[in-house]
């Protein structure tokens, strides 16, 4: 169900008040550019995507029946766009389902940083854990290399793993709603997204580690 105050901002839009669909781009633009701009690769063809879905917003308000959020509707719309947009910049790769038997032979965690079971060490322990990164410098995180290394990381990432985690992580939408906007289950949207986050960790632990 659409909530109140959704009810209303759609009610005003229907109406043509200006001022509630400027309110609503200012909203969203940001989120929706910058998920594009991930998408596409392209921060120009990203800005003429997201100019596109509003166009289309204005055009299917009538017909939104708010069977999802009225966010989740217009990012779906995006979505759309920018994945058609990105099969012109031969950028797009169709979607392939990544369960935990999907055969990625690509570990998250590489299998020589754990003890194997015939050791006699406790089986499958860590031989090298993960630098805690609570003992970093706060300016480490927040310096233009290292965000410039984790966008870098992201965009190399394949598609579907790039989708989510550009949604989760840097849009900060929940999984319930990311599953909605992408169109996959609950258990592939959670996979794709640790996936994701790992090949995104060990960048930043091999760059930390220099």
């Amino acid at each position: 169900m659409v909530r109140e105050e959704e009810s209303q901002i759609i009610s005003a839009l229907r109406a043509g008040d200006e001022a509630a669909f400027m309110r609503l781009v200012e909203s969203y633009q940001g989120s929706l550019v910058r998920v594009a701009a991930m998408i596409i690769g392209d921060a120009e063809v990203a800005q003429e995507v997201v100019q596109e879905t509003w166009i289309a917003v204005l055009k299917a308000l009538p017909t939104f029946e708010g069977r999802s959020s009225l966010k989740t509707w217009i990012f779906t719309i995006l979505m759309n766009r920018a994945r058609t947009a990105a099969r012109r910049e031969g950028r797009y790769v169709g979607l392939v389902l990544e369960t935990d038997e999907s055969g990625d032979d690509q570990h998250t965690v590489a299998s020589d940083r754990f003890h194997p079971a015939h050791t006699g060490v406790e089986a499958h322990g860590w031989v090298t854990p993960p630098r805690s990164w609570e003992e970093m410098p706060e300016q480490v995180f927040l310096s233009g290399e290292v965000r410039r290394l984790i966008h870098s990381t992201i965009d190399a990432l394949p598609q579907q793993q790039r989708e989510v985690i550009t949604l989760r992580d840097v849009e900060g939408v929940g999984a319930e709603e990311a599953c909605n906007i992408l169109g996959v289950s609950e258990s592939n949207q959670r996979v794709l997204l640790h996936r994701a986050r790992s090949k995104v960790r060990r960048a930043l632990e091999a760059y930390l580690g220099e």
